[in-house]
């Protein structure tokens, strides 16, 4: 017994042994997901950071760090790789350190006493509080995902629960590391205060994917998949089943672009090699203080810098030539230049027919392909003008170069050579072609895909440049366009929205108090004939008049009040003393809203004769005689309160279809093509959305003209075929997609 005892607490130990090490190991895991997320995301984070930085320069009051701003956004565009590696190299550090505190289950203990914090300068204090407050306004907006994923490692880990201070990828560890990141970068002190504010949400590393990768790590390990839905922030409860569907898709075609790309014979990072190089040898300048950080970078390719193979030098040169001979033609007045390939249609194919097949490995094939599918889409999207497409097609080169050197191009829809060919697709509807070639939008995507024709290399920033760009000329124009054509339009649909709700608000309140039956009918007539239109006035001026809608409340109540029986001497007593103020408060609501017919005259009569049968009636009522008055006003009141909801029921309500739920999905920016009977089709733009969405107005192309509709009426545009959604976005991932079905069949 005794040695049996033993056996099942060896074997015991060995299973506890087994799972733990089976929990480090899905720990441990998540480190490279996370970096390498993060990692794709550095050059349009610099980016992002080094146009902060510049915008700084251009509105602060303060010279001398107007100064600072432009001279350290400079310092960041021309060794955004420098600053790259060494924010990837504190990031790993950090999580790294917060790793393995989260398994052992140590954590640094809080400073509870002065002489604790006297060990601590001033200076880290104040460092350890900005970030601390530029965390909140990420913990906020990922609360869900950061929720879900604090319950998935407690589960890991086999403990009860886990704060957010405890998770390792919390936006604190992040922020710290770019901080970190920057203080190295730039020695000078006077720039460390400069950077911290602007990592804001809509500048810093994007944590939702991130957060989304981690969570979908630890589900495919089996930890709690039931939370997957948990931490999704979805714009309507009723696009759930599409979302998961899309979400479905998306995840689908990233495994099947993983399997195509996880080939061995990837080239080698020429890129990322030169660049670390570079940037250690600026450190190394800078004496003693910098070896630790050229170090630092160097870590990442010991030994020798590695050589391209002759296969991917051959391409690249190849590749490099072309781009040269291209952009040595120039633009002409139009788009297509002087070859004798117009840029309307498909280098690519031609490309890979011309590279010597020993120039050419798997990844290039297959890069090579899914980008002539690419292209093929937008030449073959009738939504884009040829003249647009034009311009799109002078940046296959580059396009194939930067796919090249960060496959990352086909995985993240936030891709700087990606976004690019998204924004020039959906932005493309807006030209006006009256304008021709004159046109700013035009001119303005000629110009920035000239510059990438021209000046790329290797610089993936390059695109981040010309996309913000891009996107600055576009926000512009909008601005622009609301403070001309749309300033009025906006005004009165704002108006009528306003009116319209306050409408709904006035026949709410009516209609609480006619429901219970109670109210004599000539009074429930005159409540939803005209005093609806009172309270819509007050509703509608409360902001400015508060009081006026309490006002015109307590007259409602009080006229119903009046015409009720009073079987009491004290209850008459006091009718008779209000009624002079009662009337004359309902007359000055009713000139307000000009009733002046003869109507009114009928009205003022009847509620005169209910009055005075309600003061004349007999007082001396027998307890019998109160019960007979008391039960025959229940019945009227239950058989109006019946009536009531029998013509409720009648009104014929139509139920919601796919129309409502495609203008409840439609947003400001959304292209639309009307074509009413009988006239050619239009395009036209949602230029602006009401607050509650029940008024969309539109412009055309040439933003000369603007026109609002109502939800309804747009519903049944829709409803009737004369309204369509032009469908601009996701281009690239829709282009992905029919490609991997066309390799899959």
């Amino acid at each position: 017994m005794a040695f049996t005892s033993s056996g099942q607490t060896s074997s015991m130990s060995a299973n506890a042994a087994t799972a733990q090490s089976r929990r480090s190991e899905i720990l441990r895991d998540l480190l490279p997901v996370a970096l390498n997320l993060a990692g794709a995301q550095h050059d349009a984070f610099s980016a992002r950071l080094a146009d902060a930085l510049m915008q700084q320069s251009e509105t602060s009051t303060d010279s001398r760090e107007a100064n600072l701003s432009f001279n350290v956004s400079n310092l960041l565009k021309n060794n955004s790789y420098a600053f790259q590696h060494l924010a990837a190299a504190f990031l790993k550090e950090n999580l790294q350190r917060e790793l393995g505190m989260l398994e052992r289950g140590s954590y640094p203990a809080a400073a509870k006493t002065d002489g604790a914090l006297s060990l601590v300068s001033y200076e880290e204090m104040d460092n350890k509080l900005q970030i601390g407050a530029g965390s909140r306004p990420f913990e906020q907006q990922h609360a869900d995902a950061y929720h879900a994923l604090n319950i998935r490692l407690a589960n890991l880990l086999q403990r009860d629960e886990l704060s957010l201070s405890q998770n390792p990828f919390r936006p604190e560890v992040f922020l710290s590391a770019i901080n970190l990141a920057w203080r190295n970068f730039d020695p000078d002190p006077e720039s460390h205060h400069l950077v911290m504010p602007l990592l804001r949400p809509d500048v810093f590393l994007q944590l939702s994917p991130l957060l989304q990768a981690l969570n979908d790590a630890l589900i495919a390990d089996g930890i709690l998949p039931d939370l997957q839905e948990s931490y999704r922030i979805k714009k309507t409860d009723g696009h759930s089943d599409a979302t998961r569907k899309d979400d479905s898709a998306e995840t689908a075609l990233l495994q099947k672009l993983k399997r195509m790309f996880a080939a061995p014979e990837a080239p080698d990072d020429i890129v990322a090699a030169a660049a670390t190089s570079a940037a250690a040898d600026v450190f190394e300048q800078r004496g003693d203080s910098g070896l630790r950080l050229a170090n630092m970078l160097r870590a990442d390719y010991p030994g020798p810098a590695p050589q391209a193979s002759g296969a991917t030098r051959q391409l690249y040169g190849f590749l490099a030539d072309l781009q040269q001979r291209i952009a040595d033609q120039g633009f002409g007045g139009d788009a297509s230049g002087t070859g004798a390939v117009p840029p309307h249609s498909s280098r690519l194919a031609e490309i890979k027919g011309q590279v010597p097949r020993h120039a050419l490995t798997q990844f290039d094939e297959n890069t090579i392909d899914l980008l002539t599918k690419v292209f093929d889409t937008v030449f073959r999207d009738t939504n884009i003008p040829s003249e647009i497409k034009d311009l799109i097609g002078l940046l296959q080169i580059p396009i194939l170069k930067a796919a090249l050197i960060d496959k990352e191009f086909f995985f993240e829809e936030a891709h700087p050579a990606r976004r690019l060919i998204e924004l020039l697709s959906k932005s493309s509807v807006a030209w006006d072609p009256t304008k021709g070639y004159d046109d700013p939008l035009y001119q303005t995507m000629k110009r920035n895909v000239g510059r990438v024709q021209q000046e790329f290399d290797r610089e993936i920033s390059l695109f981040s440049i010309v996309v913000s760009d891009l996107e600055r000329f576009l926000a512009e124009e909008e601005e622009q366009a609301a403070a001309g054509v749309l300033r009025t339009p906006i005004t009165e649909a704002l108006q009528r929205e306003k009116l319209a709700q306050a409408h709904t608000a006035a026949k709410s309140e009516v209609a609480q108090r006619i429901g219970s039956g109670e109210v004599v009918p000539f009074v429930e007539t005159f409540l939803e004939a005209k005093w609806v239109s009172v309270l819509s006035l007050a509703y509608s001026v409360r902001d400015e008049k508060p009081q006026a809608l309490q006002h015109a409340l307590q007259t409602m109540d009080e006229l119903i009040w009046s015409v009720k029986p009073k079987i009491s001497q004290e209850q008459r007593k006091e009718l008779i003393t209000k009624l002079p103020a009662l009337l004359t408060m309902v007359n000055k609501w009713l000139n307000v809203i000009k009733w002046e017919d003869a109507d009114r005259l009928r009205f003022f009569s009847e509620l005169a004769e209910c009055h005075a049968s309600i003061v004349r009636a007999p007082l001396e009522l027998s307890p019998q005689r109160q019960l007979e008055i008391a039960v025959e006003a229940a019945q009227k009141a239950t058989e109006r309160r019946l009536e009531k909801r029998a013509q409720t029921q009648q009104q014929t309500v139509v139920p919601d279809d796919e129309f409502v739920a495609t203008v409840a999905g439609l947003e400001r920016g959304a292209w639309l093509e009307f074509t009413p009977a009988g006239d050619a089709p239009k395009k036209v733009k949602i230029a602006w959305v009401s607050p509650l969405r029940s008024l969309f107005i539109f412009t055309t192309k040439a933003r000369q003209e603007a026109f609002s509709m109502s939800a309804q009426q747009l519903e049944q545009s829709f409803r009737d075929g004369h309204a369509q959604r032009m469908v601009l976005d996701g281009l690239v991932g829709r282009a992905l997609s029919e490609a991997m079905e066309d390799a899959a069949g």
